[in-house]
C-alpha cells in the first residue's frame, strides 16, 4: 500500500489561474485521515508552503524552492542542500547580460528563499542556459511556467524525495508523486509511482508511470481516486 503521497502545488492541485482545486483539498484530507502522509512539493518559499499546509490540515512536511529546502513536519529541521550564494551570483551575470539588452529582471520574494533564486519569466530560458554554460557557472536554470528558477547541482524535488523518505522511514518505493513541470522529473523517477496531469508537458508525461485524463486539479484527484480506491469507495 502507498504510505505517502507527495504532490507539486501550481498547475498540480490548482487551476490553470493558479486557484487551488477544493476537490483536491477534499482528497489531501481524505487521504490524511486515513493515515496517508502527505507532502506539498513547489518551489515557493517556506513561509507561503507553511501557510498552505496550515490551511489545508497537514502536519507541514514540504519540499520548498525545487528541493533547495525540505522539512518534517513542522516542527521538524529545515534542511537546506542548496547553495543560495552561488545562485545569487549566477543570478548577478544574468542580471548583467540582459540588462545589456534593456531587459530587466524582477527577483520574486528573495528575501524569504533560503536556497535558490526565482525571477520573472520575462526572458528566454533557454537563452539564460545558454549565458550561464558560456560563464562556466555551477548552476541549472529551471522554468517552472510560473517562474525561472536558478539552483545548484544534485538539488531537485526527486533527491529531497528520497533524503525526506528516510527521516519518515518509508521507502521511496510506497510513496506516489503527482506534478505537471519540469522541476517534477526527478520527483516523479523517484518515487514508486509518478504521475503527470494531462497539461504537463510532453517531457514531464513521458517521465511519469501514469498521465492522467484530467488536468491540473481535476487530474490530482483522478490520481489520488485511482491509486487509494478503498478511501473513496464508500
Amino acid at each position: 500500500m502507498l504510505k505517502a503521497l507527495v504532490t507539486d502545488v501550481d498547475g498540480t492541485i490548482t487551476d490553470r489561474r493558479r486557484r487551488i482545486n477544493t476537490p483536491a483539498v477534499e482528497a489531501v484530507r481524505t487521504l490524511i485521515d486515513a493515515g496517508v502522509e502527505v507532502v506539498f512539493a513547489s518551489g515557493n518559499t517556506v513561509c507561503f508552503m507553511d501557510g498552505l499546509c496550515k490551511m489545508v490540515g497537514t502536519d507541514g512536511t514540504i519540499i520548498g524552492e525545487n528541493g533547495g529546502v525540505y522539512r518534517r513536519g513542522f516542527s521538524g529541521t529545515l534542511r537546506v542542500p542548496g547553495d543560495k550564494k552561488a545562485c545569487l551570483a549566477a543570478f548577478e551575470v544574468l542580471n548583467d547580460y540582459f540588462a545589456g539588452k534593456g531587459v530587466e529582471l524582477e527577483l520574486f520574494g528573495e528575501q524569504y528563499r533560503f536556497a535558490d533564486v526565482a525571477f520573472a519569466r520575462n526572458i528566454d530560458p533557454d537563452e539564460a542556459r545558454a549565458v550561464i554554460r558560456d560563464h562556466d557557472l555551477s548552476v541549472r536554470v529551471l522554468d517552472t511556467g510560473f517562474a525561472i528558477h536558478l539552483q545548484t547541482p544534485g538539488v531537485s524535488k526527486g533527491a529531497a524525495l528520497t533524503a525526506l523518505a528516510r527521516e519518515m522511514g518509508v521507502s521511496t518505493d510506497d510513496m506516489m508523486a503527482v506534478g505537471d513541470s519540469e522541476n517534477d522529473i526527478e520527483m516523479l523517477e523517484a518515487a514508486g509511482i509518478g504521475v503527470a496531469v494531462r497539461n504537463a508537458p510532453p517531457a514531464v508525461q513521458a517521465a511519469a508511470d501514469r498521465v492522467t485524463e484530467g488536468a491540473y486539479g481535476d487530474g490530482f484527484v483522478e490520481a489520488v481516486k485511482k491509486y487509494y480506491p478503498y478511501l473513496f469507495s464508500r
